[in-house]
């Protein structure tokens, strides 16, 4: 929210879920995470768009652990709408957004004009309309998770996009395992964006764990964030035809330079080393499996 309000990237709609913060994080942090959210961003958002156009649309989303992410409406500006678009987040964080959404005719208006047919479907748990569902599931237990998603018309024959934005590290390695494979088996053409952290062995990756640990947020899922070759074998391993990771200061640098010269004169960054480390230890990784050779 921060991020958007000083002009990072455009997002009209997370107003509508996130209140501004009153105060500012230290500058080095500040940027540092910033930058390094505005290229998780840009990065995340290459990878759908990629997607969408090679499917031209006639696909689905599932945005695992979605939280209170405003890409639907985003891509309903954009005319990119997918034929569905899933969430799936934790009953709790899921009636957060619902009663936010039914709340702000900025965020209904849009679901109800991409709506057609019967009547709109919604709950304290769960929202269901022709062109966006939201689920309230554990993603630690797959089964339950399809049974859900079917109830919400999950076409597994339609070309899906599965993301991941900080959500398996939370997981045990195994459970993260299950959810891949489960969606590997699945759907017969896809794609899993996993956004995360990477490199998590050296000094800098400990002080990262230690700092969260004080805040009683444990990372259960942190051994396979050891390297790049970790995150791209455990899409391997578990069912995936091909996989690639790269750090955030890889993706950085592929931005167009013309907006990140902009980004860059929005606030002064002297701590180069520690922006760099940052971007160093968190990673996308992107899978795919292609039976109609997309």
């Amino acid at each position: 929210r921060f991020a958007v309000s000083v002009g990072y990237w455009k997002d009209p709609y997370i107003q509508y879920f996130v209140r501004q913060a009153k105060e500012r994080k230290a500058p080095e942090i500040n940027r540092g995470k910033l930058t390094c959210y505005y290229a998780r961003v840009h990065g995340v958002s290459y990878l759908i768009n990629a997607f969408l156009k090679k499917t031209e649309c006639n696909c689905q989303i599932v945005n695992l652990g979605a939280g209170m992410d405003t890409l639907f409406w985003r891509l309903k500006d954009e005319n990119l709408l997918p034929t569905k678009y899933f969430e799936v987040d934790f009953p709790m964080i899921v009636a957060r957004k619902i009663h936010n959404i039914k709340s702000k005719p900025p965020l209904s208006k849009p679901i109800i004009e991409s709506h057609s047919g019967d009547s709109l479907l919604i709950d304290s748990h769960s929202l269901d309309s022709s062109r966006y569902s939201i689920v309230g599931a554990d993603l630690r237990f797959s089964s339950e998770l399809e049974e859900k998603l079917k109830k919400h018309n999950l076409d597994t024959h339609l070309p899906t996009l599965l993301v991941a934005e900080c959500v398996l590290v939370y997981m045990t390695p195994q459970q993260s395992a299950n959810l891949l494979k489960w969606a590997a088996s699945t759907f017969p053409v896809a794609m899993f964006i996993n956004y995360e952290q990477v490199n998590m062995t050296d000094r800098f990756g400990q002080i990262m764990i230690e700092n969260l640990q004080r805040r009683q947020c444990n990372l259960a899922g942190v051994e396979v964030c050891r390297s790049l070759d970790s995150q791209r074998e455990r899409l391997l391993l578990n069912g995936w035809e091909t996989a690639h990771a790269i750090d955030m200061m890889k993706v950085y640098s592929f931005l167009p330079q013309a907006d990140v010269k902009r980004i860059e004169g929005l606030e002064f960054l002297d701590e180069k080393e520690l922006f760099e480390q940052l971007m160093q230890h968190y990673c996308i990784c992107w899978a795919s499996k292609d039976s109609r050779n997309l």
